[in-house]
């Protein structure tokens, strides 16, 4: 007898923060192994064109928005999802954005945006989905976190403040849900090529990559892609009962360098034997003692 009961084939999936980067692709990516995916997030529209192209491929998509610093939202949501798509299996936490600036320039209420965004948000929608999870023994929760959580960026404190509290989040609740049938997995994404951040303007940008090249944050040019993560979400979320992928950390390959070329051996065969006495030095003989004098 199996230790664990297989997950159902068809299990449906809630994103937040599905309208662009590691969210829209996991979304895409969950659709197409035959999973219901629902998409939230605060841009409806963009939303709405990647579930056409769900449906077009012929996936099972809907719609609806969503605002994790709000908890009527994430209600409205949670409960709009379930009732076209049924019980939530899968949740795949990602909504979030980002602020680049000094902690002393930043305003406070900036601040506790991000934080309400990435970790309050957080528990906004664990919380909304869990009771299910409990009650039928069974449930992925994939919280998307950020290499910024263990290692901060300059520029980046609110942003990484509240990555930590999510990572650290993630641990306590996987603990807390040890036995349960639920799996609570981060995923922590390295340098990844989305949209958030981008629309940062120059005078911002240069500075702060200019303290990333000195803190050491800027090794090579390489960004990992919002399907690479994705990829990283699947296989979080598809295990198979009795495997829990509790922390993935993905990073993006360096590009190839040239090694340089190796030494050639030196043949001490070939070399005549030296003469170790020769370059011995020789030790003066001692001056015999003058008489009275104290030795």
């Amino acid at each position: 007898m199996p230790r664990f009961e297989p997950n159902p084939q068809r299990r449906p999936v809630i994103v937040a923060g599905a309208s662009s980067g590691i969210g829209e692709a996991s979304a895409e990516a969950l659709a197409a192994l035959g999973h219901p995916v629902a998409l939230g997030a605060r841009r409806v529209e963009k939303c709405e064109a990647i579930a056409e192209r769900i449906r077009a491929a012929g996936g099972t998509a809907f719609v609806y928005p969503l605002d994790v610093t709000s908890t009527e939202s994430v209600d409205a949501f949670v409960h709009a999802a379930e009732e076209a798509n049924g019980p939530t299996e899968i949740l795949v936490s990602g909504a979030g954005d980002i602020e680049f600036a000094l902690i002393d320039e930043m305003d406070p209420e900036r601040f506790l945006h991000q934080v309400q965004v990435h970790l309050v948000g957080q528990h906004r929608m664990t919380h909304r989905v869990i009771a299910g999870m409990l009650e039928r023994r069974r449930g992925d929760i994939v919280i998307i976190s950020s290499d910024c959580a263990p290692i901060p960026r300059p520029r980046t404190g609110a942003y990484s403040a509240s990555k930590a509290g999510v990572e650290a989040f993630g641990q306590q609740l996987r603990m807390e849900l040890e036995g349960t049938g639920i799996r609570a997995s981060l995923v922590r994404p390295g340098p990844t090529q989305t949209a958030m951040g981008s629309t940062a303007h120059a005078e911002v940008v240069g500075p702060l990559l200019d303290d990333w090249v000195r803190w050491g944050f800027a090794r090579h040019p390489y960004l990992l892609r919002a399907s690479d993560m994705a990829a990283a979400v699947v296989a979080v979320a598809t295990a198979p009962r009795g495997v829990h992928m509790a922390l993935v950390e993905v990073q993006p390959e360096a590009p190839l360098r040239e090694r340089p070329a190796a030494e050639p051996p030196v043949d001490t065969a070939a070399e005549p034997p030296v003469d170790t006495a020769a370059e011995l030095p020789v030790q003066a003989a001692a001056e015999p003692a003058e008489a009275g004098a104290v030795s």
